[in-house]
């Protein structure tokens, strides 16, 4: 390809509501447009880096013995008001009724159609295992799209869907697809770990998440220092802590006056106690799918709720806040609530259970209770609801936890039947007896990648490609293309590295040489070859993209040279 013919826009502003490094310099680059909000269209070298992405996906999974498929975009309502979604997925599923009134859905996700695919056409364990995925378009009518293809609106997505005969069949499909994911993400270059993760709204009994490490990711990862362990704060564990500091002596059970004492800091310089001997509430409004109630979560004072955790524990579609006159109407005190004689539902923090000499709410406004005592607690009302520190332990080998940031770029699940029992999808077993296929689902966000790698590379200049995805492994600069001998040089260059297989750009354009190295550092080719003054001493200069090291080497070694950087 020749600059001069090429289609790549660049420019030196950067979108007026872009804040990532992916966002501002994918658009910069010339790789994406905005069409919406949360949509863009992929230009030439957008296109060609999406679909290198796309290559190593299906590359990986075909010899991981997956077949490749294509749904329709548009859904039919009333698949999704079988497996009992339609309800719950919430404003991002858009809805729509065509000509007819038919009522459609644009799929963020597919398991519904897959699962309609596959019942009545796979009928016998014999057919079993089976593993169907596509790389498709998806939307998500998010409520605030931002930072360019990391959460927008329309988005590839490779999802897959296995079919299985019993659970354990699952669990080696779903190890299968852990080990080939690792595969594609070492392919394409990228710094990453695998995570225990939530199900979230796609439900099942395990997940994890892939993570692209990078400092701007939304997700929170607690990743051990010595073990393999690593899980999104979502799902993180630990092990319990130790107390730290002496236990607090009260000689019996009684009220104390605390007036207008509601913060755990605030206790804790009262009592000369440490928060971790406080019992903490938190009191959130659970919604479900026809209800809503009150629920108070307990938990030692030196903790924070997790919120994710704290909904699972109860069930709910979603925890939101509450207000004071609300509790207030419920009969709760607030600042002052005791995890005793509650009407509404009370869960309380698995580090509590058992512990005795404590100080809590009092149900009486400014009074606590000291010597509180939750060792007869029933054990259902318990479970880990804590969010995970930093510097916390390791669950699996007591080794610090360490937190960071990273980018979700894939995800699996251990569906189990969820949706296969709820839309009636069956099989014969060897018995002849019908039953629920066993689910597992394994999605990839296909553009979404192309953003996590510029998270993850990229400097001040712009973007740096990893080299299995980079649109052009090399960039030719003529410095002056009125200069015969450049011209000459460059266009042999050009030719050479065409023979070899190597994917080139030659930059051809009669502008000045500042611009085109300022194009070379934003779009991020691997190397460029700058053909110009060193031409006088029989040499061209060749620069890394990753840290701009640059080496003189002799023309007739160029092309040797850049075969042995590229290997």
């Amino acid at each position: 390809m020749r600059f001069s013919k090429a289609f790549i826009p660049t420019t030196k502003e950067a979108p007026k509501d872009a804040v990532l490094p992916s966002h501002i310099y994918l658009v910069r680059g010339g790789f994406i447009s905005q069409v919406a909000s949360g949509i863009y269209n992929f230009l030439p070298l957008g296109k060609r880096v999406l679909d290198k992405v796309r290559a190593i996906v299906k590359e990986e999974l075909d010899k991981a013995g997956c077949q490749e498929v294509q749904l329709g975009f548009v859904t039919p309502c009333e698949l999704w008001e079988e497996s009992g979604r339609f309800g719950k997925y919430g404003k991002e599923l858009l809805r729509f009724k065509d000509r007819k009134e038919n009522c459609f859905v644009l799929g963020p996700t597919h398991e519904e159609m897959m699962v309609d695919l596959v019942r009545g056409r796979v009928k016998s364990y014999k057919q079993l295992p089976l593993n169907l995925y596509q790389i498709n378009l998806k939307f998500r009518d998010e409520a605030r799209p931002r930072f360019g293809l990391l959460r927008g609106r329309e988005f590839l997505m490779k999802d897959g869907y296995s079919f299985h005969a019993d659970e354990e069949d699952m669990r080696r499909e779903y190890a299968l697809m852990e080990e080939t994911y690792k595969k594609i993400f070492m392919r394409l270059g990228l710094e990453f770990r695998a995570v225990e993760a939530d199900v979230g709204a796609i439900g099942g009994s395990a997940s994890k998440e892939f993570m692209v490490l990078a400092t701007s990711g939304e997700d929170t990862i607690a990743v051990c220092s010595e073990c393999d362990y690593a899980a999104n704060v979502e799902a993180a564990t630990r092990k319990s802590p130790e107390p730290p500091a002496e236990a607090p002596e009260f000689s019996n059970f009684e009220p104390f006056y605390t007036p207008g004492l509601t913060s755990i800091e605030e206790l804790s310089d009262f009592f000369k106690v440490h928060p971790y001997y406080f019992v903490k509430a938190v009191a959130k409004k659970a919604i479900f799918d026809d209800a809503e109630e009150i629920v108070i979560f307990f938990l030692r004072g030196s903790d924070e709720l997790q919120e994710v955790k704290a909904q699972n524990a109860v069930g709910a579609n979603e925890l939101v806040d509450v207000s004071e006159e609300e509790l207030e109407k419920a009969g709760i005190v607030p600042g002052f609530i005791a995890p005793y004689e509650q009407e509404c539902r009370i869960v309380l923090d698995k580090e509590l259970q058992g512990a005795k000499g404590l100080i809590c709410g009092g149900n009486r406004k400014d009074y606590h209770l000291i010597g509180a005592d939750l060792s007869h607690f029933d054990e259902a009302l318990f479970a880990d609801i804590a969010q995970v520190r930093e510097g916390d332990l390791c669950p699996k080998c007591g080794a610090v936890l360490k937190l960071t940031k990273g980018i979700e770029v894939g995800h699996i699940f251990q569906l189990g039947t969820r949706y296969s029992a709820a839309m009636n999808a069956t099989f014969l077993d060897r018995d002849g007896k019908a039953k629920p296929f066993v689910m597992g689902t394994y999605g990839i966000g296909v553009s979404r990648l192309v953003a996590a790698a510029i998270e993850q590379n990229h400097d001040e200049r712009g973007c740096i490609w990893p080299k299995a995805i980079a649109p052009y492994m090399v960039d030719i600069i003529i410095s002056n293309i009125k200069d015969e001998e450049q011209a000459r040089v460059g266009e042999e260059l050009y030719a050479k590295l065409q023979e070899a297989g190597i994917e080139v750009i030659l930059d051809d354009r009669a502008d000045r040489f500042g611009p085109k190295i300022k194009d070379f550092e934003l779009i991020g080719f691997p190397y460029a070859v700058i053909v110009g003054k060193a031409l006088q001493e029989g040499e061209v200069e060749i620069v890394e993209r990753k840290g701009l090291q640059k080496h003189r080497v002799a023309i007739d070694e160029a092309v040797e040279f850049i075969q042995k950087l590229l290997a």
